[in-house]
């Protein structure tokens, strides 16, 4: 067990917190946590530097930029940051009982010999197997107003013409998958490495398979900066400002 009035070096901390030393440098660029100093001049961690970082890592939890981070880390405590990750947390676990609770009462239905009603299956597909539709369809709740503004029904009409057929899901869970790459490149400030290119790469091609047209590109832009610029809809969304800033970065860097 970890003793509460030791200072642990950088790579102690990296395994204790689960954070990668890189990460622990950038949280440090940017103020969000200072390491003591021990005799010999190496950076240590005692237990304030200790709960700093948790403090970090919870709002982090929140998907929150490392800017938005470091000002509410000005006035707010670690108490009050653990309130607001222990209310995600017990969304997260309410949805996770009721989805356990359901595949133990299938279970136990099948166990007894009983055949699972098309009303079972349908609960258990909606409810659990198929989460991820569920999350695309408030996805698509959200940014309707947006895409409302921004795109005419000859718009829309004439990107599904452009559109070879693909499975909306799959591609949800494929830009899902890209913007939490990119919000761990953007956390450990890593925007050159062959990783951060190969994702820049994968983000243009994404964006080129919507459609090739530069002009429905930039209204898809205007989308999603809409989007993130309303205070109502922007915590919903599962990246923020920052990771598209990040990416673009990589863009331009690359050439």
């Amino acid at each position: 067990m970890p003793d509460p009035e030791r200072h642990y070096s950088p790579a102690e901390v990296s395994r204790l917190l689960g954070v990668s030393a890189k990460a622990l440098r950038l949280y440090e660029a940017r103020g969000l946590v200072t390491a003591a100093r021990a005799s010999n001049g190496w950076r240590v961690y005692g237990r304030t530097e200790i709960a700093r970082l948790t403090q970090v890592l919870a709002l982090k939890a929140l998907r929150l930029p490392l800017t938005r981070i470091a000002e509410l880390m000005q006035g707010v405590s670690l108490d009050q940051t653990l309130a607001a990750h222990e209310q995600v947390l017990w969304r997260d676990a309410a949805q996770a009982a009721r989805a356990l609770g359901l595949v133990r009462a299938a279970r136990g239905k099948l166990a007894a010999g009983e055949a699972l009603s098309i009303d079972d299956l349908a609960t258990l597909a909606k409810e659990t197997v198929m989460t991820h539709k569920t999350t695309t369809a408030k996805m698509g709740d959200l940014m309707q107003p947006f895409v409302t503004k921004h795109f005419t029904a000859g718009d829309i009409e004439k990107a599904k013409q452009a559109a070879p057929p693909y499975d909306k899901d799959q591609v949800a869970r494929d830009w899902n998958e890209m913007f939490a790459e990119a919000q761990e490149l953007m956390d450990a400030g890593d925007s050159t490495s062959p990783h951060a290119l190969a994702l820049a790469a994968r983000w243009k091609a994404a964006r080129a398979a919507f459609s090739p047209d530069p002009e429905m590109q930039a209204k898809a832009a205007a989308v999603w900066r809409d989007a993130l610029a309303d205070p109502e809809t922007a915590p919903k969304l599962p990246v923020g400002p920052a990771v598209f800033a990040f990416v673009r970065k990589i863009w331009e860097a690359a050439g």
